[in-house]
C-alpha cells in the first residue's frame, strides 16, 4: 500500500492536539497546586515556580539530541510514541504528588523522557514534501495552540471545581489518547533511497556537524528565552489582579484560552506566509509588536486590558517559533532533520531554562510585574538579533 503523507500529517496534528491539551490541562495551574501543597511564603513560592519551570528545559536540553539522533536511526514514529507514553505516566504521577519536591522532580523526568512537540515536528518535517513544509509545520503549530486552548480552558474549570489532582489525572488520560492515535493511525515516514542530492539551499548540514544552521539555532534559543520569560508568572499575575486564590485557576484558564486562539491563528497565518515571505522578515515584525504589547500587561490592573493585550502579544509571539522551525527545515536535508530538530529542541530548552532562572530571580527581587516589563525590552532586542543571525548565515554560505 502506498504511503499517504497527508494521513500521517493529519493524524500527528490530531495527536498533538490531545498531547498539548493534556499538558495544558494541569501544568499552568502548578503555582496554585504548590500553594495547596503548603507553599505559602511569596518569595519561597516564586523560587519553587522558577524551579518547576526550569526543570523541564534543563533535562530536555540534555536528552533532546539523543532522542533526535535516535529518530534518524530508529524512526520518527517510535520516538513520538515514546514521548507520549512517557508523558502519560509522568503527568499521572504528578497528580499523586504529596509535596512540592516530588512535583518538581517529576517535572524534571518529564523533560528527560517526553518532548512530544519535537518528535512531532521531526516526523512531520520528514514526511511532508519540501514545498509543503511551511503548511505542514504551520498546521502543527495551529494544532498545538488549539490543544492548549482547549486544555487550559477545560482544565481551569476542572481544577476550580474538582481540584488540581483530578486535573493532573485527566492530563494523563489525554496523553494516553495521543499515544494511541499515533500507534493506531500512523506509519513510519518513507525514507528516500538513495538519498537525493541536497539543493544549494538545503546543503547546510554536513554529516557529523551542524554547519551553517548555527545562526538559526542561536535565534531559536533567543526567541524561546524571550517567549518564556514571563510565561511562568501569568498565573500569579492573574491571582494578583483577581485578588485571591479562589477563582484564579478559572481566570487563568480563560486568559490562556484566549492566548491559545491567538497562537492558533498565528500558526496558520504566519506559517502560510513563511512559504512566500522570508521568515526573518516575519520574525522582526512579530517581535516588534509583541514587545510593544508586553508593556500594558505589566501595568494591567484589570482583566479587560490584560486579556486584550495578551491576545495580541501571543498572536505576534506565536508565529516566531514555527516560522524559524520552517526556516530550519528548509535548510536541512531530510535525512538529517531528526538530529537537527533535536539540537533545535536543545536550543529551545536552554533558552527556556535561562528564562525561568532569570525571571525567577527578577520576580523574587522586584516582583512578578517586572518580568513583563523587561520582557517587552527583550522582544525588541530580538530585531537586531535576527538581523545579525541572517548576516552570519549569509556569510557562512559564502565561506
Amino acid at each position: 500500500m502506498q504511503h499517504n503523507w497527508h494521513r500521517n500529517v493529519v493524524t500527528v496534528w490530531l495527536s498533538q492536539f490531545f498531547s498539548i491539551a493534556g499538558f495544558s490541562f494541569a501544568i499552568p495551574f502548578a503555582p496554585f497546586f504548590m500553594q495547596e501543597l503548603g507553599v505559602h511564603d511569596e518569595v519561597r513560592l516564586r523560587l519553587w515556580v522558577s524551579a518547576f519551570s526550569a526543570a523541564v528545559p534543563l533535562t530536555m536540553a540534555f536528552f533532546a539530541p539523543i532522542w533526535g539522533a535516535a529518530a534518524d536511526r530508529y524512526g520518527r514514529r517510535v520516538m513520538l510514541l515514546r514521548a507520549n507514553f512517557a508523558a502519560w505516566l509522568v503527568l499521572t504521577l504528578m497528580g499523586a504528588a504529596r509535596n512540592v519536591e516530588t512535583l518538581v522532580a517529576l517535572r524534571a523526568l518529564q523533560g528527560a523522557f517526553t518532548g512530544t512537540m519535537t518528535a512531532a515536528q521531526a516526523m512531520v518535517a520528514a514526511d511532508a514534501p519540501p514545498e509543503r513544509s511551511g503548511m505542514a509545520l504551520g498546521g502543527l503549530s495551529a494544532a498545538v495552540f488549539s490543544g492548549s486552548l482547549a486544555g487550559v480552558a477545560l482544565g481551569g474549570v476542572c481544577a476550580e471545581w474538582f481540584g488540581y489532582r483530578t486535573a493532573f489525572f485527566i492530563s494523563g488520560l489525554l496523553l494516553l489518547a495521543a499515544a494511541l492515535l499515533v500507534l493506531l493511525g500512523t506509519r513510519e515516514p518513507e525514507r528516500s533511497t538513495p538519498t537525493p542530492p541536497a539543493t544549494a539551499e538545503q546543503d547546510e548540514v554536513p554529516r557529523g556537524r551542524l554547519g551553517g544552521v548555527w545562526p538559526i539555532l542561536g535565534l531559536i534559543l533567543a526567541i524561546n528565552f524571550v517567549r518564556q520569560f514571563d510565561a511562568a508568572w501569568v498565573p500569579l499575575l492573574v491571582q494578583e489582579v483577581h485578588g485571591r486564590l479562589q477563582g484564579a485557576s478559572l481566570w487563568t484558564g480563560l486568559l490562556s484560552a484566549g492566548s491559545g486562539v491567538a497562537g492558533m491563528l498565528a500558526g496558520l497565518i504566519l506559517g502560510h506566509l513563511a512559504d512566500r515571505i522570508p521568515p526573518p522578515r516575519i520574525g522582526k515584525v512579530s517581535a516588534l509588536f509583541a514587545g510593544l504589547l508586553m508593556i500594558p500587561q505589566g501595568l494591567a490592573q484589570g482583566f479587560g486590558l490584560l486579556f486584550a493585550t495578551r491576545f495580541g502579544c501571543m498572536f505576534c509571539a506565536g508565529g516566531l517559533d514555527p516560522v524559524f522551525q520552517i526556516w530550519l527545515s528548509k535548510r536541512t536535508p531530510q535525512h538529517r532533520r531528526g538530529a537537527v530538530f533535536g539540537w533545535a529542541s536543545s536550543a529551545r530548552c536552554i533558552g527556556w531554562m535561562l528564562a525561568a532562572l532569570g525571571s525567577g530571580a527578577l520576580a523574587a527581587w522586584l516582583g512578578i510585574r517586572a518580568t513583563f516589563l523587561l520582557g517587552a525590552l527583550l522582544y525588541l532586542l530580538l530585531i537586531p538579533a535576527i538581523t545579525a543571525g541572517v548576516r552570519q548565515l549569509e556569510q557562512a554560505k559564502k565561506d
